[in-house]
């Protein structure tokens, strides 16, 4: 069983076509296809249906995907560990993050760290917390960026804060708190809010501060992301609540100060496992731990 076999079961799988695959891999489509059926024959067992209008993974192919992923991993991790035991960093590096973070300029960081290793292939994926939280402890993400309220425990992860902040009352220039030196929740509790979906970290957050206050709020409008969120506000529908240092970047809103309101602390985690060469050159770069040697 050879290695590229695996990549072409697994582009096959991914694109569920023979054509998108070939074309992923760089490859034509007959060799692409020859291939596949020799590892099938190989095997004993068809990891494909064919049909003449869809491709789609037998139960066999379904068993077979998880373990090529591994041995594709496995190799992939071996090669970079070669390479930086003479002095490349090599591999991929797979950061998550949550949209809104502002402890670190995350761009200005990918871009060094691809100035000093530019044979890394990058990826980065956003999302809420808890889910990226889930992906570090389950090895899909070398580290990711959290935002979370300040008694979040993140469990089978390495773990640093990185700063801490209150969030501000965002509102639209037009609104009556728009002219607010500050205020506090008593004050907005009766407002009509935007937020992210009940049970993120992002919506505990304003959540558990409201509850410690002893008020109830009403959220009329969930959202998945900021973008959305910041237009409802410039449009009137409703007022949110945002870290202070993000909501000074969003353009045509005002963020007014609140005495008790939700307190967001960023976190950096990192998988317990030792990390491979890039993720270590990664982790170094922010302070944390050191560099592979050369």
């Amino acid at each position: 069983m050879e290695l590229q076999q695996m990549r072409y079961v697994l582009a096959v799988a991914e694109t569920a076509n023979f054509t998108r695959a070939a074309e992923r891999c760089h490859v034509v489509q007959s060799a692409l296809s020859h291939q596949v059926s020799r590892l099938e024959k190989e095997l004993g067992a068809r990891l494909f249906e064919r049909t003449s209008r869809k491709v789609r993974l037998t139960a066999a192919g379904e068993a077979f995907l998880p373990a090529a992923r591994q041995a594709l991993e496995a190799a992939e991790r071996a090669r970079a560990e070669v390479a930086a035991a003479t002095g490349e960093i090599r591999g991929t590096l797979v950061i998550g993050s949550i949209p809104t973070v502002t402890a670190v300029d995350l761009a200005a960081v990918l871009r060094d760290y691809r100035l000093r290793y530019p044979q890394v292939r990058i990826s980065l994926r956003t999302g809420a917390s808890e889910r990226l939280v889930e992906q570090v402890r389950d090895g899909g993400l070398d580290a990711a960026f959290l935002g979370v309220q300040s008694g979040f425990r993140s469990q089978g992860v390495h773990d640093r804060e990185l700063a801490h902040g209150q969030h501000v009352a965002v509102v639209a220039p037009d609104h009556p708190l728009a002219a607010e030196h500050q205020v506090d929740l008593s004050r907005i509790v009766d407002e009509v809010f935007v937020d992210f979906a009940a049970g993120s970290a992002a919506r505990a957050q304003s959540d558990e501060a409201f509850a410690a206050a002893g008020l109830r709020r009403e959220v009329a409008f969930e959202v998945s992301g900021v973008e959305l969120m910041a237009r409802m506000v410039r449009h009137g529908l409703g007022i949110a609540l945002l870290p202070a240092a993000f909501a000074a970047e969003l353009p045509g809103v005002r963020g007014v100060p609140v005495t008790n309101g939700p307190v967001r602390v960023e976190r950096l985690v990192w998988s317990r496992f030792t990390p491979p060469p890039a993720a270590a050159a990664f982790l170094a770069l922010l302070g944390v731990g050191t560099p592979p040697a050369a």
